[in-house]
């Protein structure tokens, strides 16, 4: 194996690798602004506001995130009031097409998380919120969704990491991501094991800069409270 063609063009693979970055950090952020109010919804006592996040997220849970960018690449532009509207300027870029079904993905998943982190709190911590009298809202604003923040870190750090890695299917839309830079990179020098090993290699210190990162955050939101342990939902 000859890897001074890794030298050559590691720099081409860390513009990939910031273009993986921007998606999943967007995307994280986006669904992470829309998973909240979907898992309040999923725990509501009203049946028919439960089902309709419920629905989502068997959507999104239930079919592949490739087929979740295809769905959102190429099946927008087949509507002509798509094309006429004034969304078609973002609809028409894959970068933002793909940062469009990474955050409805993720956003189903992170929902779920956040869902069984809010359940898993002792019961008794919310009968002391009422017990002093505070409404619903400073419930959950003071003490259950600080609490549920620190249960759902480790779930939530590994949900970002499947979401690096399922970055990789921006490159099926002409993104050139890690994955994408990496396959332009072997089109022109045949040499697949030498820049498919350097792009591992990347997403692995990025997953290990990650896990160290939500460690340290875990660490610090927990030193005066035992962490619940919670299912994470696995994607498929």
């Amino acid at each position: 194996m000859d890897f001074s063609v890794v030298v050559e063009y590691f720099p081409r693979l860390l513009e990939g690798a910031w273009v993986s970055f921007q998606l999943v950090i967007l995307s994280v952020v986006l669904g992470g602004v829309f998973a909240l109010p979907i898992a309040l919804a999923r725990i509501s006592p009203i049946a028919w506001v439960r089902a309709i996040p419920f629905a989502y997220i068997f959507f999104f849970r239930g079919t592949p995130l490739l087929v979740q960018i295809f769905l959102v690449y190429y099946g927008a532009s087949q509507f002509e009031v798509v094309r006429e509207s004034i969304f078609w300027p973002i609809l028409e870029e894959p970068f933002w097409c793909a940062i469009i079904a990474f955050t409805l993905n993720t956003s189903a998943y992170t929902a779920e998380i956040f869902r069984g982190a809010i359940q898993a709190i002792p019961q008794g911590e919310v009968e002391a919120c009422k017990v002093v009298g505070m409404s619903k809202v400073q419930m959950y604003r003071r003490v259950l969704l600080p609490r549920a923040f620190g249960i759902v870190l480790p779930a939530y750090g590994n949900e970002i990491i499947l979401m690096l890695k399922g970055s990789a299917l921006a490159s099926t839309i002409t993104i050139l991501d890690l994955t994408g830079m990496a396959r332009t990179i072997i089109a022109r020098t045949y040499t697949p094991m030498e820049i498919f090993l350097a792009a591992g290699a990347i997403y692995l210190v990025i997953s290990i800069v990650i896990i160290a990162l939500f460690r340290q955050i875990e660490l610090r939101q927990n030193r005066y409270l035992g962490t619940l342990s919670i299912k994470v939902p696995e994607k498929g």
